[in-house]
């Protein structure tokens, strides 16, 4: 890197931590504070209710205060990783920086605690002090051998876990990563011989961790910058360091480096040299941890060693190790569970979690996230990527399952099933919203023919598809596409074996599919020529025809393409016998709950008949998420203060929805916010039939309903399902080229209910 590009980081890096405000925390309230009534509950004299439940059982805390999700990152900037001991003050960016970490992978609410105390005893007595106000404390870049007196300490003396990251955090990913280069390799645990370089914290918690994945304390030779750690050797030992110490006459890393199947290094730069490579196994294991340069680069062990198997600390090489898999989840397991500590067990439920992620099939939220990389398991992908969705879910309850079976919970989960689906919930912001719909899903087993069968995002949809549903894909698209897309993505999915295929440049069934499109459409002006031509080229036309045929359920198109030049061939096949596109229903999973929006593509100008159908099949779709609906006919009109355009229009679609009993709730015509806000509509039309904020706002325009749903999504970070196509029965849904892998699978669950209404 040049000098300028040295420089133009470290502004971005300034700019960063300093722009919009200072820092990177914030605090906010989670309960509302907006009158008396509130702070009277909040402070004083409510608060004391809370306190005395407290007093009566410590164990109510956890129920009343933040404290069972509230984690203490504490440091004193002894040992900040790749600065040194720069004090506790020069340490707070670090910390703040874990802090964030916390939030975004396991949102675990975190104090970062800077303490200017060197002396490890005294340190400890601090931390110890704090153990009311936090469910668990995180130690963080503390210098050895301090770091082992003051978790020592806390653990003896408190009854949280405690937990020092840069001990146990890096065994575990070094330890899931070796799980994995193992299985690569081809080679066991008890069986190999290793070399580790640095005697520090998580030099030594490293080599407990593999002691206890299985290898063998005589296999272990450590070396520090004085050399091997031999029985007898004075200078810079502790007990820690002489745990590991080999009777040998030996005194060197070169010569110790002979035969080793895997040399583990977290000490510094330019330590292990291609001469040393030469003298390891065949398909020797390096984890190269030193940071920011580590011990060899990649390229260099690779001159010597082109079979090894490589790991560093770093992002831009394949198989970073990196804590963040670790502690946000070991830590989530934990305080869900009211773990009175971390032991063993759970730290080794922690590694097994993280290292069979990485041997299952490759999320598509993680390959969204990485594109362009090649995440599929092997020598280049031992661990997961520390954005995989999936681990929140497998890695925290494989924690909070061993630490109830080892008897530290004081609050076990009698449903692990449950609660891992409640953590998939916090991460999938759909997966809550969409449970009824994927239980209704598996009543039935729908054929769902994807017109984007060559889409990678399909590909993972229909790999999700048949390990989540009992739904069978069907991919349109050129068979060796797409078995090469797989294999490239890692998918275990194939052509033929897993789903069905149809090949639009060579399908046996071509004849019958343009023939029974010219049938449709002879008087429309379609031509056999012409017949031909589209059966051959358009995918939405072939998967509407599949269904037409009754050779598929439903059909999901979208992916690419104008959504009402999809709609216009759907329109064209599916149309009829009581089909007919009448509205786009998009769901907008906001942070305060969903709200749904309609009509967002399909009618520019809605007619009142159109709006009144809208209405009744937005009803119709939201009972399918178990949700009442709320119907809020939007316009500028409110209420009637405008007799003509849209106003107009909406209160004639009310007056046909008001002609029969209905069995939703609907009002209108009326502002937005009026929509929205119970109290302000009561101003303004008091009496009214709504109570509540609206969950569905129908617009007389799709420019208006189309602007929110598009402002929702990118202002306000709404995750959309949809939209879902009412009026064709389920049988096609057209997506938008924005749509995600998780959204088709939404989408998959959506088609996969038959429907008995059309709407």
């Amino acid at each position: 890197m040049t000098d300028s590009a040295k420089e133009s980081l470290r502004q971005a890096a300034l700019f960063y931590h300093e722009n919009p405000q200072p820092g990177k925390l914030e605090i906010r309230a989670t309960k509302p504070m907006a009158n008396g009534r509130d702070l009277s509950r909040a402070y004083s004299p409510g608060v004391a209710e809370a306190c005395l439940e407290i007093k009566e059982d410590e164990a109510n805390a956890a129920r009343y205060t933040t404290r069972g999700n509230l984690v203490a990152v504490v440091s004193n900037g002894t040992a900040v990783l790749g600065l040194g001991n720069i004090g506790a003050l020069a340490s707070k960016p670090v910390m703040e920086g874990k802090a964030v970490l916390f939030k975004k992978f396991a949102d675990i609410d975190c104090f970062d605690i800077e303490v200017d105390e060197s002396d490890p005893e005294k340190l400890a007595d601090i931390v110890c002090a704090l153990e009311p106000t936090f469910g668990a404390i995180n130690l963080e870049d503390i210098k050895a051998p301090d770091c082992f007196i003051v978790e020592r300490i806390c653990r003896e003396r408190m009854n949280i876990p405690v937990f020092h990251d840069d001990q146990h955090g890096t065994a575990i990913v070094v330890g899931a990563a070796a799980t994995n280069a193992l299985h690569v390799a081809g080679k066991k645990f008890e069986d190999i011989k290793i070399v580790s370089t640095g005697g520090g914290a998580a030099g030594i918690a490293c080599l407990n961790m593999l002691l206890k994945l299985g290898v063998k304390r005589e296999n272990v030779w450590l070396c520090d910058i004085h050399g091997l750690v031999y029985e007898g050797r004075t200078e810079d030992m502790n007990p820690h360091k002489a745990a590991f110490a080999q009777k040998s006459d030996l005194r060197t890393l070169d010569d110790v480096i002979e035969g080793a199947d895997l040399f583990l290094g977290l000490s510094g730069p330019g330590v292990l040299k291609p001469e040393h490579v030469a003298k390891m196994t065949k398909r020797p294991i390096i984890f190269a941890l030193a940071n920011p340069t580590p011990e060899i680069m990649p390229d260099l062990a690779r001159e010597t060693a082109p079979d090894a198997i490589i790991a560093t600390g770093r992002s831009d090489f394949p198989n970073q190790v990196n804590n963040v898999l670790c502690f946000p989840f070991i830590f989530r397991g934990a305080l869900d569970v009211g773990a009175t500590e971390i032991n063993d067990a759970m730290q080794v439920a922690c590694v097994e979690g993280i290292a069979a992620l990485a041997r299952a099939t490759t999320s598509a939220e993680a390959a969204a996230a990485y594109a362009g990389e090649q995440l599929t398991f092997g020598e280049d992908y031992l661990i997961p990527k520390p954005f995989d969705p999936r681990l929140s879910g497998v890695v925290s309850t494989a924690v909070a399952k061993a630490a109830m079976e080892t008897g530290v919970a004081k609050r076990p989960v009698e449903d692990l099933d449950a609660y891992k689906d409640k953590l998939d919930a916090n991460v999938y912001k759909s997966a809550l919203l969409m449970r009824p719909v994927f239980q209704a899903a598996a009543t039935a087993s729908r054929r769902i023919v994807f017109a984007e069968g060559e889409d990678e995002r399909v590909l993972r949809a229909a790999q999700a598809i048949l390990e989540e549903t009992t739904e069978t894909p069907i991919l349109i698209g050129r068979p060796e596409v797409i078995t090469a897309r797989c294999e490239k993505l890692g998918l275990e999915i194939r052509p033929e074996r897993d789903f069905n295929i149809v090949n639009p440049e060579n399908d046996p069934r071509y004849r019958e599919y343009w023939g029974t499109y010219h049938q449709l459409m002879a008087r429309r002006g379609v031509t056999p020529d012409i017949a031909r031509a589209v059966m051959r080229t358009n995918t939405t036309a072939i998967g509407a025809i599949m269904v037409h045929r009754d050779e598929a359920d439903s059909l999901i198109c979208g992916t690419f393409g104008e959504y009402r030049w999809h709609l216009n061939y759907v329109n064209q096949v599916l149309g009829g016998e009581g089909l007919h596109p009448h509205g786009a229903l998009s769901m907008m999973i906001l942070e305060d709950g969903p709200l749904f929006i309609a009509d967002t593509h399909v009618r520019s100008l809605p007619s009142p008949e159109e709006l009144a159908r809208t209405a009744i099949g937005a009803a119709r779709h939201v009972k399918r998420f178990g949700l009442e609906p709320k119907i809020a006919m939007c316009s500028q009109s409110q209420f009637g203060n405008q007799a003509e355009g849209s106003g107009k229009r909406l209160r004639e679609a009310i007056a046909i929805l008001d002609s029969v009993p209905r069995d939703f709730c609907y009002e209108g015509e009326m502002n937005v916010d009026a929509a929205l806000d119970e109290h302000y509509r009561n101003m303004v039309m008091p009496g009214n039939r709504m109570s509540g904020s609206a969950n569905v706002l129908i617009f007389a325009h799709a420019d208006a309903a189309s602007g929110v749903r598009n402002i929702l999504k990118m202002k306000a970070d709404g995750l959309e399902v949809g939209p879902i196509l009412m009026g064709m029965g389920n049988r096609a849904h057209i997506v938008t080229p924005s749509i995600t892998a998780r959204g088709l699978l939404n989408m998959a669950a959506i088609a996969g209910t038959p429907v008995t209404h059309y709407g």
